[in-house]
């Protein structure tokens, strides 16, 4: 996967340095992200917060898959960067706030605070994006484009966290032009953002079906699960059908 994304950022005139493949491993047991790491794979996004809190203290507490180096006291997966990129509870923050590197979900002020207030004082601040709902779907979660300016003052001034960028799912669509519309958007959000002087260096967009469109309207964090994965069940462990494919 990482060759293709790497060619896709090509034929787009981009350096594929500037993109960060995510591996959406929901649904998918510790082994499978254990094999994706032996590949190579650093980066692993998680939707739901029990499984993925269960998954990272398990893999972090596991004996190391490479010899350690003298002095190296590494255990497990240690040096794996874990993103959240689903729908966040309130009552559920704070699991995500002492485990997790990355939250690509921030829809509300008070769901940031909570983050900041939680985030433990030794770790580096949590690097966070906000989601916008930029197909404007009743169903999807995300801030609406015209709150999003208000939103991203307030979380850059929070402590514990870095604001980084934006995020968005849009509605899928097998066209390409269909789907560039969206990207596009969600940069244009980005660029006038950062006009008024917020610095937003990451886009966080593109899945499996849709990651050349991304990619050609500036994604920096790709996030692909079924392509590396494979298939995943219609309905997900908890009951709940998936916001959308990765």
């Amino acid at each position: 996967m990482r060759a293709a994304l790497d060619a896709a950022a090509r034929a787009a005139g981009r350096d594929p340095a500037e993109l960060t493949l995510v591996a959406v491993s929901k649904t998918f047991p510790a082994d499978a992200v254990r094999a994706a790491y032996a590949a190579g794979q650093r980066h692993f996004g998680e939707n739901y917060v029990q499984e993925g809190c269960a998954k990272i203290d398990q893999l972090r507490s596991a004996p190391s898959l490479a010899e350690p180096t003298a002095g190296d006291s590494r255990h497990g997966l240690a040096d794996a960067v874990w993103h959240f990129i689903g729908p966040l509870q309130s009552n559920k923050s704070r699991m995500v706030a002492e485990r997790f590197d990355w939250v690509h979900s921030i829809d509300r002020e008070s769901i940031a605070r909570r983050l900041s207030e939680q985030r433990p004082a030794g770790m580096p601040p949590l690097r966070v994006c906000i989601q916008v709902n930029v197909s404007d779907e009743s169903s999807k979660s995300g801030v609406p484009a015209d709150a999003v300016l208000s939103l991203a003052r307030t979380v850059a001034g929070l402590p514990g966290l870095e604001l980084r960028g934006l995020m968005a799912i849009p509605a899928p669509s097998e066209d390409p032009a269909a789907q560039r519309a969206p990207f596009a958007a969600l940069r244009r959000i980005r660029d006038d953002l950062e006009a008024t002087g917020i610095a937003l260096p990451d886009l966080s967009m593109g899945m499996s079906a849709d990651y050349v469109a991304a990619v050609q309207e500036g994604a920096t964090l790709v996030r692909i699960g079924s392509a590396i994965f494979g298939a995943r069940p219609a309905r997900e462990p908890d009951g709940a059908p998936p916001e959308a494919a990765a």
